[in-house]
C-alpha cells in the first residue's frame, strides 16, 4: 500500500500515461502499415499499367 495519498495518485497517473503513450503508439503503427500497403498496391497498380502500354 502507499505511504501517502500523493504517491498513489501520482502512481495511478503515471499508469495512465504509460497507457495512453501505448495506445498511440499502435494507433500510430497501424496508421503507418495502412499506408505502406495503400503505397504497394499504387506501386503494382501503376506497374501493371507501365507492362500494357509497352505491348
Amino acid at each position: 500500500m502507499a505511504k501517502h495519498a500523493g504517491a498513489y495518485r501520482s502512481d495511478k497517473r503515471r499508469k495512465e500515461l504509460s497507457r495512453l503513450k501505448k495506445q498511440e503508439e499502435k494507433r500510430q503503427r497501424r496508421l503507418s502499415k495502412k499506408d505502406s500497403t495503400e503505397q504497394e498496391s499504387e506501386m503494382t497498380d501503376s506497374e501493371g499499367k507501365d507492362r500494357e502500354q509497352e505491348n
